[in-house]
């Protein structure tokens, strides 16, 4: 058995085992849907990021992927394969300097806005301060593939945010607790947005 105490990365590990969890049991994802990462600290070409297909609440800090931008992989335990949307997560760390930590989620009212190819409004004060505004729209590429990493990195810009178009939400941050801080954002504007529909035209705010 692995001991815990030797793994490399060991507060890296924990941090996005803590956030999985969380993201799971706040229902930004469901089953195994989503995935998180953070860049290493003494690696600006490397990061570590969640399992492919592996349930958040029986994951362990042993089963978290160290891999390059390239796809390289330097940690691996034994059947652990890196995320499928790995090449979103490297492109951010090749182009954004300043982004430490990728959150991508399912989150349900926020994907509904993806699914129907339109983009969040700056609606609340927490957008303008957590977000940097409204949330944009990155076009359609196939999950998993260099040309939807892409498309969204392109869109970001200097947004805290993104959606992809018919697939969910990028958040990204400087660290982990600020990315995941601006994913549960844009599912709060998404969420806040749709229902006020109910009772009225929703009004944007500069």
């Amino acid at each position: 058995m692995k001991d815990h105490n030797h793994m490399k990365y060991q507060s890296e590990r924990e941090t996005i085992i803590r956030y999985a969890k969380l993201m799971y049991t706040e229902h930004l994802v469901s089953a195994t849907s989503g995935n998180i990462s953070v860049r290493l600290k003494d690696r600006e070409d490397a990061f570590a990021i969640t399992p492919s297909s592996e349930n958040y609440m029986s994951m362990t800090e042993d089963r978290i992927v160290i891999m390059t931008t390239d796809g390289e992989i330097l940690e691996a335990a034994e059947g652990a394969k890196p995320s499928s949307e790995w090449r979103l997560h490297a492109e951010f760390y090749r182009s954004k300097e300043e982004v430490n930590a990728v959150v991508h989620t399912h989150s349900v009212y926020a994907t509904a806005f993806a699914v129907a190819h339109k983009t969040i409004p700056q609606i609340l004060i927490e957008m303008k301060v957590f977000l940097k505004g409204g949330v944009p729209l990155a076009p359609y590429a196939p999950n998993g593939s260099l040309e939807l990493a892409r498309n969204t990195v392109s869109v970001i810009g200097d947004k805290g945010a993104c959606l992809m178009e018919n697939h969910g939400v990028v958040a990204v941050g400087e660290n982990l607790e600020k990315a995941y801080t601006r994913a549960t954002y844009t599912e709060e504007a998404a969420k806040i947005y749709i229902l006020s529909k109910t009772l009225g035209t929703p009004f944007e705010i500069e």
